[in-house]
């Protein structure tokens, strides 16, 4: 028996990417809760939920991409709910920052997946639905439920309606081949592995190829491009190994730095995103980049979640645990 009813649902969206709330908001069929943010002079956020939410089953969506305001303010509107006497308080975040600092790689640096999953828990967060974490065990750092969406629930049907022949999926580095061998399944494609080193941040090198693209349309699949040097690599060894058509499918679209004037330079065929993260205003018209939208599958998640119905047909659309 469902102790929630649809007038208990209630969303409300951060500042960090309103127009995935709204596209989620109306496949949910709720418009966004009324909520005032801003800030004071001296940057300080301050938060006001504009109505009434005791007792309800509150959902805030927020993207915590850079800058760090963006966590910040997700935070305080937890705190806010928490203190407004939510029923339950669920944390919607497409994009999951800071989540590459997932382990103590080196001496005297911080775990800051882990200590991001303790603000979010802190401040009032109940639940958490994301989307393709930069590593799968980021979820055991949540001592709250957590449920991890992936974006080729999205991506694949896309694919599959393009029909590309003699199609290879492609994994940027040894850590993705989970990822690529799902993907590499559901398209019926074969599976190549680039042997990537990484000297220092945001650089990357590729060593080897391990597989055959002689001839052969190629996917490369990720789950972050940030400042697009791992995948323009990638792009120009398969190129120079001989694919055909190079196309990309990375989920959270960060785009930072010389991003932009790598991909210009690329020789890929289209890079494919999604709005986990806004691109309104980054992206210039010459440069082969679309996006798709993943409000549905988030809007399915928070519908199928107030009712307490299972949500794994999001997730696990191979039944392989992707």
């Amino acid at each position: 028996m469902n102790d929630f009813n649809p007038s208990d649902l209630v969303l409300f969206s951060g500042r960090s990417n309103p127009l995935l709330a709204a596209a989620i908001a109306a496949h949910v069929g709720k418009p966004l809760g009324k909520c005032e943010i801003k800030n004071f002079s001296d940057g300080e956020i301050w938060v006001k939920f504009g109505e009434n939410i005791r007792g309800r089953d509150v959902f805030i969506i927020q993207s915590t991409y850079t800058p760090a305001e963006n966590l910040v303010e997700l935070l305080i509107m937890l705190d806010a709910a928490r203190r407004a006497s939510a029923r339950r308080i669920t944390a919607v975040i497409p994009y999951f920052g800071y989540a590459r600092q997932d382990r103590k790689d080196q001496p005297r640096v911080a775990v800051t997946a882990k200590l991001v999953a303790n603000l979010i828990t802190t401040a009032g967060a109940e639940r958490v639905i994301s989307m393709d974490l930069h590593a799968p065990q980021i979820q055991g750092f949540f001592d709250i439920p957590l449920d991890h969406l992936y974006s080729s629930a999205v991506f694949i049907p896309h694919f599959k309606s393009m029909n590309l022949p003699s199609l290879v999926v492609v994994s940027p580095d040894v850590g993705g081949i989970k990822m690529a061998r799902a993907y590499a399944k559901r398209l019926d494609a074969e599976l190549v592995v680039l042997d990537k080193r990484r000297d220092e941040h945001n650089k990357s090198e590729v060593l080897n190829i391990i597989g055959n693209v002689e001839g052969k349309n190629v996917l490369i699949v990720d789950d972050i491009i940030d400042t697009g040097g791992t995948f323009v690599n990638a792009v120009e060894a398969l190129r120079t190994a001989g694919a055909l058509r190079v196309f990309g499918a990375c989920t959270h679209a960060v785009l930072s730095g010389p991003a932009m004037e790598r991909l210009r330079r690329c020789r890929v065929e289209k890079l494919f995103i999604t709005d986990t993260i806004p691109t309104q205003g980054r992206i210039e018209p010459d440069i082969p980049i679309q996006t798709l939208s993943v409000a549905g599958l988030f809007g399915e998640a928070i519908l199928r979640t107030h009712l307490h119905q299972s949500i794994s047909s999001l997730f696990d659309i191979d039944k392989n645990k992707i």
